[in-house]
């Protein structure tokens, strides 16, 4: 994705899919890591932009309807950036080239001679019926597919779309952007010949954690839509295909789906607990409340992993402690036999399993993920007195495990390894999101994302409850003096996401 010669940078008009992140094409998210510009129409799942690098720009393009950014004032803009060197991707809700305006965008840009790419995305016009058990094709229902839209250019003084064609032509019939003018459309679909009885599914917010799905016919779809407050973005369905749904119906069975949960953990971090809640059906809101530092010494971190082989024992408690540690032990040395006969420790499953990505035995690892578990531990191996032991973990980290040690007898040395600082960056607008929506549930890891969400000031969503990783973080729940709803059995991601399910099937 390098820049071209004559110094302009280089468009990329770019299909954000559906919705769903697992649907976004890795082109796509290639696209957005390098981009310098990210110009994203709201039918861009936000969480994207959590790929961009920090010191990207990122323009928010507007597109619903009564919005001010007019589409001259978009070309002008990708036009603008490109011109000075720059990479700039350009979001489409979709794909580009499916009813939107980026073939619109595409010629602007030609006719203006800046090099441009197309990446295609995932239509919701597949997508939206394949997540509500709509296949869109059946040897034994139809041989042909129809896309149309209901949102045509206003300045048009008929509409282009040939309803005598469309009831004539029959098959699976499949409209988008339409919402508004459901009732117009299936009133001409009526006039010109569909039989009424034709069966019609919409499906909205297709392919998230909101979907929705309203069938009835093409006689009384509209009647059901107004009745239910359906509002737009939605896919319409038309044709017999829909009455498989009855047991292709996949997606809106998940135990999660409609329960909208905030995840607090690093911007980092937050994709493993959030894809856990996804494939399970739940909206997640990405609020990344800490961001991970080096730590204020550097210098001194960088000294005690350079001795770390003249210790009897490493601690680590988190996940984070071992990739900071490592990452300055090979930049040290080339070879992981230079760690010596050290023996390791490590708090929960999730520290264990970083520590053999680095093609090391863990030599201690207590059932309990908590501080005083790994004191027990260390006494039934017998005495400590004299041994001497490093304990990898943050600043301001509690100082239970160190002092507990030293009473026993061993000699303890702290390694702060990072720090953990406020994130003050909301690039997907999450803030605003919880603030206008409200949630269901919010995810607390740890307790700095607990003192850290509070800090932030925003108003308490009416009916949240708090889901708490362990007892250390739910402590600092109540301290703060709010309930702790549920509290994992077992201290890691997937307790915490077994004790979520538990939590909603009650």
């Amino acid at each position: 994705m390098a820049n071209t010669a004559n110094n302009d940078g280089t468009v990329y008009l770019v299909g954000a899919g559906p919705g769903d992140l697992g649907l976004v094409t890795l082109r796509a998210k290639e696209c957005i890591e390098n981009a310098d510009v990210l110009v994203y129409d709201h039918l861009a799942n936000p969480d994207m932009l959590g790929w961009a690098r920090d010191n990207a720009e990122i323009i928010y393009a507007g597109k619903q309807p009564g919005e001010s950014r007019t589409q001259q004032e978009i070309n002008a803009l990708l036009i603008d950036k490109a011109r000075e060197g720059k990479i700039v991707v350009r979001l489409k809700g979709g794909d580009p080239f499916v009813f939107g305006r980026g073939a619109e965008e595409a010629q602007e840009i030609a006719n203006a001679g800046i090099p441009f790419e197309i990446v295609p995305g995932v239509t919701s016009a597949i997508a939206g019926p394949a997540y509500a058990g709509i296949p869109l094709t059946h040897r034994a229902h139809n041989s042909h597919v129809t896309f149309f839209t209901g949102h045509e250019d206003p300045a048009k003084t008929e509409s282009a779309i040939d309803y005598a064609a469309l009831a004539k032509l029959g098959g699976t019939q499949v409209m988008l952007m339409g919402m508004e003018r459901l009732g117009a459309v299936t009133g001409e679909m009526l006039k010109h010949g569909v039989r009424g009885d034709l069966p019609v599914a919409l499906v909205c917010r297709a392919t998230t954690g909101q979907q929705e799905t309203l069938t009835g016919t093409v006689s009384d779809i509209a009647q059901k839509a107004l009745a239910k407050g359906f509002e737009p973005p939605a896919v319409a369905v038309f044709g017999g295909v829909v009455s498989l749904r009855g047991n292709l119906n996949w997606y809106e069975k998940r135990p999660l789906l409609g329960k909208r949960i905030v995840v607090t953990r690093t911007r980092k971090q937050a994709s493993v607990l959030s894809n856990k809640l996804r494939a399970l059906g739940a909206h997640v809101i990405e609020l990344p409340t800490i961001r991970l530092e080096a730590p204020s010494n550097l210098r001194e971190f960088a000294e005690l992993v350079q001795d770390a082989h003249g210790y009897d024992w490493i601690v680590f408690t988190s996940v984070n402690g071992v990739e900071a540690f490592f990452d300055i032990f090979f930049k040290l040395y080339d070879d992981a036999r230079e760690i010596g006969g050290v023996r390791i420790a490590a708090i929960g499953p999730a520290t264990a399993q970083r520590v053999k990505d680095f093609h090391l035995h863990v030599d201690l690892q207590p059932e309990e993920f908590v501080a005083e578990a790994v004191v027990r531990e260390f006494k039934k191996q017998g005495s400590m007195e004299n041994e001497r032991i490093l304990v990898v973990h943050a600043e301001k980290a509690r100082d239970v495990l160190p002092k507990e040690l030293s009473v026993a007898g061993a000699i303890v040395d702290e390694a702060f390894a990072y720090r953990t600082v406020p994130e003050a960056r909301d690039t997907s607008g999450a803030r605003r999101q919880l603030a206008e929506h409200g949630a269901d549930l919010i995810t607390f890891t740890s307790s700095s994302t607990v003192e850290n969400f509070l800090a932030l000031g925003l108003p308490w969503p009416k009916g949240m409850r708090i889901a708490s990783i362990g007892p250390i973080t739910s402590k600092t729940v109540r301290d703060q003096g709010l309930i702790v709803d549920i509290e994992a059995r077992r201290h890691d991601i997937d307790g915490l996401v077994q004790a979520i399910r538990e939590l909603f099937a009650r």
